[in-house]
């Protein structure tokens, strides 16, 4: 399975900014999607995830602002990041948690650049 991510770049103070990422692959069934990011010098922090089902988690400091959908019938994962913050600068990673082969699986895309300057 292979993660795609699109978007990302630079994003005003209080601007908007859309992340998607794609899975790829076959005979997989995907549990969650979720998206991280990383500030310099620190771990990956959880943003938000969703489930097949639907069900969403945000972090506290996104919680408003930012939106986690996801296309089932596509793979593909959003993020619709609205009232950017400069604090919201890092690099953003797509991980997906999926069932292939009788085996639970995570993947985790490459990093995408997100950056909040005017």
């Amino acid at each position: 399975v292979q993660l795609q991510a699109f978007g990302g770049g630079l994003g005003q103070p209080g601007g908007s900014l859309r992340l998607s990422c794609a899975a790829s692959g076959s005979d997989f069934s995907i549990n969650t999607m979720s998206w991280y990011r990383k500030f310099p010098g620190n771990q990956r922090d959880l943003v938000a995830s969703i489930t097949s089902g639907g069900s969403t988690n945000y972090s506290d400091s996104v919680k408003g602002r930012f939106t986690i959908s996801m296309d089932n019938a596509k793979n593909t994962v959003y993020l619709q990041m609205d009232s950017l913050k400069p604090d919201d600068t890092a690099v953003y990673y797509c991980n997906v948690d999926l069932f292939q082969y009788s085996s639970s699986w995570v993947y985790w895309g490459k990093g995408t650049l997100v950056t909040v300057s005017s």
